[in-house]
């Protein structure tokens, strides 16, 4: 046969496998996950073959998958030692680094631990909203339902009480009625505003318990409290938090941003796609967006579909409503 008609032989694909080391058959349950779902992920996202002893991890494979998947392990292995335990979202994540298949995280100084439950961000969207936080004093986010904007906000917050870069934590929030009116609803002011201001102590519930809660609100180091309640007042050495911002007119956003006094950090939240004002109102948030634009120190952050972290279907839900907006336009 001529040289020119001779089939190409692709090179043979070079094969490896490593070990690694672990302290006990703990150590390899909280690796592989409950059921297998860590290990499964894995194997199947980078091709490998996957065995475990209880003092130990074999991986078989091709040269770079075998050495993803080593660095892998060595990720969740660290994450494992510092919290005891790992959850799905986590593995996805370092998954997605090391194949690069999503943007990096960046490297950010957040990093809460509550009953076993890591909170840090999960997407790169919140990366960049949690740096935003971190290297600005004021901080607007935008984004749809399920993004985490008042969540990480308030792990923020948590985190520089408990350092004690800050004194004290303000969560607001406006009380935009929807068919009742404030006053009809039963009980004294608190039983009144407790509805409106609930998401906010959920968030926070997340990070903190209910003792823990109740003793520094009793402190005044926590406060919770409706918007038209901070009028008159100045606050330095705070971290707050204006929540559902989109519902605010542009009156109530410059009274609020107004309080702002030494040694203060503002997050103003919302989405622009969810305003309860009546329709002649003009939404404060979507004012100020494009008012501060140029003011040093202020810094925006747009979330989206991708930042969602909430439930698989939340992402298809908001999608079907935001198909649906040209429409209503026309």
């Amino acid at each position: 046969m001529p040289a020119w008609c001779a089939a190409r032989v692709p090179p043979p694909l070079l094969m490896s496998e490593a070990t690694i080391p672990l302290a006990d058959a703990k150590s390899l349950l909280t690796l592989f996950g409950t059921r297998d779902q860590h290990l499964r992920k894995i194997r199947d996202s980078l091709g490998v073959s996957v065995s475990g002893r209880s003092d130990r991890i074999h991986i078989e494979g091709q040269d770079e998958a075998v050495a993803r998947a080593t660095e892998v392990f060595e990720q969740i292995k660290e994450i494992a030692s510092r919290y005891g335990v790992v959850s799905p979202e986590e593995v996805s994540q370092i998954l997605a680094k090391v194949t690069g298949s999503s943007p990096e995280l960046n490297d950010v100084s957040m990093e809460l631990q509550f009953a076993g439950k890591l909170i840090r961000p999960r997407t790169a969207g919140q990366a960049r909203y949690v740096a935003a936080i971190s290297s600005h004093d004021l901080v607007f986010c935008i984004g749809p339902a399920g993004t985490g904007k008042t969540y990480l906000a308030v792990a923020m917050a948590v985190q520089a009480l408990k350092q004690e870069i800050i004194r004290k934590i303000v969560l607001v929030r406006p009380a935009v009625e929807a068919g009742e009116s404030l006053g009809f609803l039963p009980g004294d002011l608190q039983a009144k505003i407790n509805p409106y201001l609930r998401p906010l102590l959920d968030a926070l519930r997340e990070m903190m318990d209910y003792d823990q809660i109740k003793r520094y609100t009793e402190q005044d180091l926590i406060e919770m409290i409706p918007l038209a309640y901070m009028r008159g007042r100045t606050l330095n050495d705070a971290f707050v938090i204006l929540d559902e911002a989109q519902n605010t007119t542009v009156a109530q956003m410059k009274m609020f941003l107004t309080r702002m006094g030494l040694g203060t950090k503002m997050v103003v939240s919302g989405d622009t796609t969810q305003v309860d004002l009546p329709t002649h109102a003009r939404s404060g948030l979507i004012d100020a967006v494009h008012r501060l634009q140029r003011i040093d120190g202020f810094c925006q952050v747009t979330l989206d579909n991708q930042d969602i972290v909430r439930h698989r279907l939340v992402q298809d839900i908001v999608r079907a409503y935001e198909d649906d907006e040209p429409k209503r336009r026309r």
